[in-house]
């Protein structure tokens, strides 16, 4: 089949070199940059696993800034554009999505839309109401920066928006590009689809928050963390992962998905309080670290030295991530920041000072924050400030 992948993030490109296996693939981007790396067979973003493919020469895929080119004769159309929270309407901004699928209707209105952005819960049904037609339906998809088509090759479950035959195709694309056959394939209807990709996230962020929580009490009656999580965790109903104290969840999905299930509460007149705590923990663990790291501080006007702005090893992307929100709260109080992170090939960042020679970036530093434990730390351990018990992202 011919299948157009609209955006060439996390989502899109792992999309796209899943189906690319045995399909043709035509990701369009509106970066003529990102569009000549993958045609280049250069991955856009920071996946090892999507490097390997492509460099492989074993993909049937190539990019375009062209629309026509893209959408004509597509059988499907994946549209894996953001979908930023806006804080003002308390929503997902899902104009981008809604721009798709006009222009995917007007140039190939026989195509059958695949939303894998993530949206509120009943989109689907108020955008085929809007737009008057009939062939959107959702398919979330739950990756991790890094490891996005690690995730799509070996899924826990395939989650299809709809109960129909283009549907059952679809669902069985995904199935048979992946590695893992007796993955579990849930077909339902586009609104349940939308709730469990929010819920799902909601549920991933809540835990991250409960062991923060559990971290701060540890941390400020002197009681060892790791061994109050690694005691908890080994009771088979609680499981020993995910439970890695960190500087707040961070990153582009669950800040934003938290928040967009709280409106989705609201909006229909739901009382709830355990998602409204999560963001509200969240919020306080950020505070919590805040004062700590000013209370190692081994002088007033001392500076402090962040490591990486990313929350995990082996990602390029800082989007929402918690340590950006530490940094402002120090910036309140009028401290010295310093920034050390790769990924930023400028001199500052939001007007604080980057420092990528980590020789002269340790030096600099009276104490270093890093949310995550890197062999690069080695050399200055004695300044760390961190929270990574178990040196690993889960």
């Amino acid at each position: 089949m011919k299948i157009a992948v609209v955006g060439s993030g996390y989502v899109g490109s792992a999309c796209a070199a899943l189906l690319a296996q045995k399909n043709e693939v035509v990701l369009l981007d509106v970066s003529a940059e990102k569009v000549n790396q993958i045609n280049n067979n250069i991955s856009p973003i920071e996946d090892s696993l999507i490097t390997e493919f492509l460099e492989s020469g074993n993909l049937n895929i190539r990019a375009t800034l062209d629309k026509e080119q893209a959408y004509k004769g597509a059988d499907y159309v994946v549209v894996a554009v953001p979908t930023d929270y806006n804080p003002e309407t308390n929503y997902f901004n899902t104009s981008l999505v809604e721009h798709v699928i006009k222009d995917a209707n007007w140039h190939n209105p026989k195509s059958t839309i695949v939303i894998k952005s993530t949206i509120p819960i009943g989109y689907v049904n108020g955008i085929r109401n809007k737009l008057n037609c009939d062939n959107v339906i959702f398919s979330p998809e739950f990756l991790r920066e890094g490891s996005a088509l690690y995730d799509n090759l070996y899924p826990d479950r395939i989650i299809i928006g709809e109960v129909s035959e283009r549907a059952r195709i679809f669902g069985e694309l995904l199935k048979g590009a992946a590695r893992s056959p007796e993955v579990p394939i849930l077909y339902m209807g586009s609104s349940e689809a939308e709730a469990v990709k929010l819920f799902a996230n909601g549920y991933m962020a809540m835990r991250v928050a409960f062991f923060n929580e559990l971290d701060s009490y540890a941390e400020a009656n002197g009681l060892n963390s790791k061994d109050i999580i690694e005691g908890a965790s080994l009771a088979s109903r609680i499981g020993n992962y995910y439970n890695n104290p960190s500087f707040g969840y961070g990153g582009y999905c669950f800040p934003k998905d938290t928040k967009q299930l709280v409106a989705n509460f609201e909006a229909s007149g739901v009382k709830n309080s355990i998602i409204k705590a999560i963001v509200e923990s969240n919020e306080i663990r950020k505070d919590h670290i805040k004062d700590r790291v000013l209370n190692r501080l081994p002088v007033m006007n001392g500076t402090i030295g962040v490591y990486r702005l990313t929350m995990k090893a082996d990602s390029d992307n800082f989007r929402a991530s918690a340590m950006q929100d530490v940094i402002a709260r120090l910036r309140t109080d009028g401290k010295n920041i310093i920034i050390f992170e790769p990924t930023i090939h400028d001199t500052n960042f939001n007007g604080i000072p980057v420092v990528n020679n980590m020789s002269e970036f340790c030096e600099m530093s009276d104490v270093i924050i890093a949310n995550r434990i890197e062999p690069a730390l080695e050399g200055c351990l004695d300044k760390v400030y961190t929270r990574d018990i178990f040196n690993t992202d889960r």
